[in-house]
C-alpha cells in the first residue's frame, strides 16, 4: 500500500481480521479504513506531475492522425466536471449508475467520476442484447446508465442507445459517438451529453471533493457470462482496485512511464483492472476505438508506444493467420501480458517475436477475485503457455482425487482451490449466496475451509502451472481423467489449415464410456470426407504420441465456429448439447 502511494481519508486499523464466525472465511480486509479509488487514480506528486500523459487514444478510422493525448490535469478536470453534473442530478448516495460504453476515453472519465461521488458503477458491455441489458438493470437496480447513440465500426454503425430503450433503462445520458449532437432522437425523459454537462458548466475547473467511503463499500458491480442461467452480479468494493494495481505493479512491474493497452471493455472485468492498474501506478493507459484484430490497431501499437500489451490468445491466432501487425514496430514493448483461456506456445512464441522475444506474462483470475490468483513474474524464469507463481497475497491448492490438497510443490493434476484470504476478493453476490457459492463442500486445510474456483491445472515437475479449463471440462476416456485443452493444445498444432478445435467427451448412444470427439474450425473449409478421415487418423496419431497411447478420437466434425461466452471462453458444454440434440455425433459415432 506504500509503495502504491493509497491515500486513506481514515487509515485502517488493522491489515485483516479474521473471521471467527466461519459467515466470511475471507476476512475483512482494512477495517476501520475510508478511501476512495478514484480519488488515489487521480493524485499526484509521489508518483507522477500534473503535465504527465496518463490516457493516449486514437479512433477507428483516423490512424493517420496523430495518437490523441490527455495530461492528468486535463483528465482531473473533466472527472470533476462530471462528477459536479451527477451530483445535480440529486440521485441518492451509492445509486448504482451503468455504463454500456465501448471503452473510450469518454467511458473511463464517467467511470471515474461515478466512483469519485461515490456512486455505484454497474458494468455492462456493449456487444450485449436488449435483454441481457436489462437483466443487468434490474438486478442491480440501476437509477441511470451512460450509453452512446451508436458504435461506428468501419463503414457500419451499431444503434447502442435503441439497444438500452429497448431494455427499458432508466434516465439515459446519451454520448455522441462522433461530433458534438446525437445521431438519434431521445427519450423526454433522457438527456444528451451536452445537456447534462451544462447543469454544472459553472463549476468547470472546480474540484469536487471526493466521497470517502469504508474500505468494503461497493464501488463496481460486474457480471460473470452467465451463460448457463441469469448471471453472477459480483460487487467490487473499494479494496478491489487495490488488487487489481498491485497485480500489475507487482507482476507486470507496471511504473511510471508505461503505457498499457489491453483491448478490453467496461463490462468485463481487465476494463476496470485497465484503469486501476495504469492510473494508481502512475502509467499511461492506451485506448484504441475500434478493432484491435486488424493492421490498424497495431499501428496504434507503434504510435502510441505502448509498453506493456495485454492480449487473449485468439486475438493472437488471428494477429498470426492475417500477418496484421506486420511491418510495424513494437520494440518498445517490455512485456505482453495475456488471460482470457487458455493459449497455445506456437502461436506465443511468434507473438514474443513480434517484440524482439519479450515475456509474455500469463494472468489468469477471476471478477471475483479482483485480479488473478496465478500469473507470472519478471523476476523467475518463465516458460511459454504457462505460469511460475500465485499472485502476490494467494495461496494454491491442487486438489487430488480424494478431494484433499496434494503435498505443496509435488507435480498432478487436479481441481485448484485457493486460500480464503486473498485481498480484494468478493465476499458477497447481489443475486446469490456467496458462501454456498464458493465455500459450502470445500475441504479444509490447516484448520480454514478453501476457497472454490472450478478451475483444473496442473502443476508440473518443474514448478510451473498449466490451465487445462474448467474442472467440468475434463473427461473420462478409458478410466482415465484428462482436460479438454490438454488434448487441444495437440489437435491445434496437426495440421496448418485448423484454426481452432474443442474437445468434447460424449456417452455413445447405447450407454458406456465416453467417447472423444473433435470439433474443428479450419481456415478453409473446403474439404472432402476423405480429408476428415485423414485428420482423423492424424488426431489420433498425435494425441496417442504426446498425451496417452489408450486415447482414441471417436469422431471429427466440422463447424463454421466454436459456441463462446461473450469473454470469449469456448462453452464445451453448449457444444456437447448442440451435437447431440441434432443427432451429428450420433450418425458420426
Amino acid at each position: 500500500l506504500d509503495e502504491l502511494n493509497i491515500v486513506f481519508s481514515v487509515p485502517p486499523k488493522c491489515i485483516l481480521e479474521k473471521d471467527t464466525s466461519g459467515v466470511n472465511p475471507g476476512g475483512n480486509w482494512l477495517p476501520g479504513a475510508y478511501l476512495n479509488p478514484a480519488r488515489n487514480c487521480l493524485t499526484h506528486g509521489f508518483k507522477r506531475r500534473l503535465d504527465d500523459v496518463v490516457i493516449r487514444w486514437r479512433d477507428e478510422g483516423s490512424d493517420d492522425l496523430p495518437v490523441n493525448t490527455m495530461t492528468l490535469l486535463e483528465l482531473r478536470s473533466h472527472v470533476w466536471l462530471v462528477a459536479h453534473a451527477l451530483s445535480a442530478l440529486d440521485l441518492e448516495d451509492e445509486s448504482a449508475i451503468a455504463v454500456d460504453m465501448p471503452m473510450n476515453v469518454e467511458s473511463v472519465i464517467i467511470y471515474l467520476a461515478i466512483v469519485l461521488a461515490g456512486h455505484v458503477v454497474v458494468s455492462i458491455a456493449d456487444s450485449f442484447s436488449p435483454r441481457e441489458i436489462s437483466t443487468r438493470l434490474k438486478i442491480s437496480k440501476a437509477k441511470a446508465i451512460f450509453t452512446q447513440d451508436v458504435i461506428i465500426r468501419g463503414d457500419k454503425s451499431i444503434p447502442l442507445y435503441r439497444r438500452v430503450v429497448d431494455a427499458e433503462a432508466p434516465l439515459a445520458i446519451v454520448v455522441p459517438a462522433r461530433g458534438s449532437s446525437c445521431r438519434t432522437q431521445l427519450r423526454e425523459k433522457d438527456l444528451s451529453w451536452n445537456n447534462f454537462l451544462g447543469n454544472a458548466r459553472s463549476l468547470r475547473g472546480v474540484e469536487y471533493v471526493a466521497v470517502e467511503k469504508p474500505a468494503g463499500a461497493y464501488t463496481n458491480i460486474l457480471f460473470s457470462s452467465g451463460t448457463t442461467g441469469e448471471p453472477k452480479a459480483i460487487p467490487w468494493t473499494n479494496i478491489s482496485p487495490l488488487k487489481s494495481a498491485a497485480d500489475a505493479w507487482c507482476h507486470l512491474d507496471v511504473r511510471r512511464g508505461d503505457v498499457i493497452a489491453w483491448p478490453t471493455n467496461l463490462g468485463w472485468m481487465m476494463g476496470p483492472w485497465l484503469v486501476y492498474a495504469s492510473l494508481i501506478n502512475g502509467a499511461c493507459m492506451g485506448l484504441y476505438n475500434g478493432s484491435p484484430l486488424g493492421p490498424a490497431f497495431a499501428k496504434f501499437v507503434q504510435d502510441a508506444e505502448v509498453s506493456a500489451l495485454g492480449v487473449i490468445p485468439s486475438i493472437v491466432r488471428t494477429w498470426q493467420n492475417s500477418n496484421s501487425t506486420s511491418g510495424y514496430d513494437w520494440s518498445r514493448i517490455r512485456c505482453f501480458g495475456s488471460t482470457g483461456e487458455a493459449s497455445n506456445v506456437d502461436e506465443y512464441l511468434w507473438l514474443m517475436g513480434r517484440a524482439h522475444y519479450k515475456p509474455v506474462i500469463e494472468y489468469c483470475g477471476g471478477t471475483e477475485i479482483g485480479g488473478s490468483f496465478i500469473t507470472g513474474s519478471l523476476l523467475q524464469p518463465q516458460s511459454l503457455s504457462a505460469f511460475s507463481t500465485a499472485a502476490m497475497g494467494c495461496k494454491l491448492f491442487i486438489l487430488g482425487e480424494d478431494g484433499n490438497p496434494i503435498p505443496p510443490y509435488a507435480p498432478g493434476v487436479g481441481e485448484l482451490a485457493l486460500c480464503p484470504h486473498i485481498f480484494g476478493a468478493s465476499t458477497t453476490l447481489l443475486n446469490g449466496n456467496h458462501y454456498k457459492v464458493y465455500f459450502e463442500g470445500m475441504p479444509t486445510f490447516q484448520g480454514q475451509i478453501l476457497r472454490r474456483h472450478g478451475d483444473l491445472f496442473e502443476r508440473t515437475s518443474k514448478g510451473h502451472y498449466r490451465a487445462h479449463g474448467r474442472a467440468d471440462d475434463t473427461m473420462n476416456l478409458g478410466g482415465i481423467k484428462v482436460g479438454s485443452i490438454e488434448i487441444e493444445r495437440v489437435c491445434n498444432c496437426v495440421d496448418d489449415n485448423v484454426l481452432e478445435t474443442a474437445a468434447i467427451g460424449v456417452p455413445p448412444p447405447s450407454g458406456g464410456p465416453e467417447q472423444l470427439v473433435i470439433a474443428v474450425v479450419f481456415k478453409n473449409s473446403e474439404l472432402s470426407n476423405n480429408d476428415l478421415s485423414l485428420l482423423k487418423k492424424t488426431f489420433n496419431s498425435e494425441i496417442q504420441k504426446k498425451l496417452n497411447p489408450l486415447f482414441k478420437v471417436s469422431s471429427v466434425v466440422t463447424l463454421p465456429s466454436l459456441p463462446r461466452t461473450a469473454t470469449n471462453k469456448v462453452m464445451r458444454r453448449v457444444l456437447r448439447q448442440q451435437l447431440t440434440q441434432t443427432g451429428v455425433l450420433n450418425s458420426k459415432l
